[in-house]
């Protein structure tokens, strides 16, 4: 996968957990059982470290960008 793939992805996921935590909030408040909810929410937060491991192996992979601070040109 592609540096800015992994990093969407990872975006992606992320707002995904949000709304699982607020289902699951919402599943307590009704007294319903959140076993297979935890689980699932647990398996995302598996999926997104591991996406991140690999986001930060493709950063260190990926040559540094060259500063182009110095080189503006005045209009």
């Amino acid at each position: 996968m592609q540096l800015e793939t992994i990093r969407g992805e990872i975006e992606r996921m992320r707002a995904q957990v949000s709304r699982q935590r607020k289902e699951i909030l919402q599943l307590q408040r009704a007294g319903i059982p959140t076993v297979s909810a935890d689980a699932l929410l647990q398996r995302m937060l598996d999926r997104i470290d591991a996406l991140c491991i690999e986001r930060d192996r493709l950063k260190k992979q990926t040559p540094p960008a060259k500063a182009r601070g110095s080189q503006r040109t005045a209009l």
